[in-house]
């Protein structure tokens, strides 16, 4: 049979919509046709490898030296009734480096043996990630 006769015979017959079945929607007809993704979790990694990290600062003597002073401040004051800004490093889970961090809150205390200021919101920051503290004092 030739490619021109293969299907003459139904070529010419109406189209008849199935009443059993719901009509699948353009949107779903074409997602049949997309690309499958051929390696499993490779655009993942791709978005991963792509995705920025900012590597700890260090810091000079006198800016220590200045975070020390501020925080000896806020202990004496604590419980505090001001808010205070802290700018501090959190190491990233996947990739080498970090991003910094920028929270405003008032101190609950201040554990000086588990090197961590803990905020009357619940959150806790470790103090040898703080790179700058600015207090809003009323």
């Amino acid at each position: 049979m030739d490619q021109e006769g293969k299907y003459s015979d139904i070529i010419d017959l109406p189209y008849k919509k199935s009443m059993k079945r719901p009509h699948m929607s353009p949107e779903n007809r074409a997602a049949q046709f997309a690309p499958f993704a051929a390696v499993v979790g490779h655009e993942k990694a791709v978005k991963e490898t792509a995705r920025f990290t900012d590597e700890k600062r260090e810091l000079d003597e006198t800016v220590k030296v200045m975070l020390d002073e501020k925080l000896q401040a806020i202990e004496r004051d604590l419980p505090t009734d001001y808010e205070v800004e802290f700018l501090y490093f959190i190491e990233d889970d996947f990739k080498a480096g970090g991003k910094y961090l920028e929270v405003i809150g008032r101190v609950k205390k201040i554990d000086p043996y588990m090197k961590r200021i803990h905020l009357m919101d619940g959150r806790a920051i470790d103090l040898e990630s703080i790179a700058h503290i600015s207090v809003k004092r009323p």
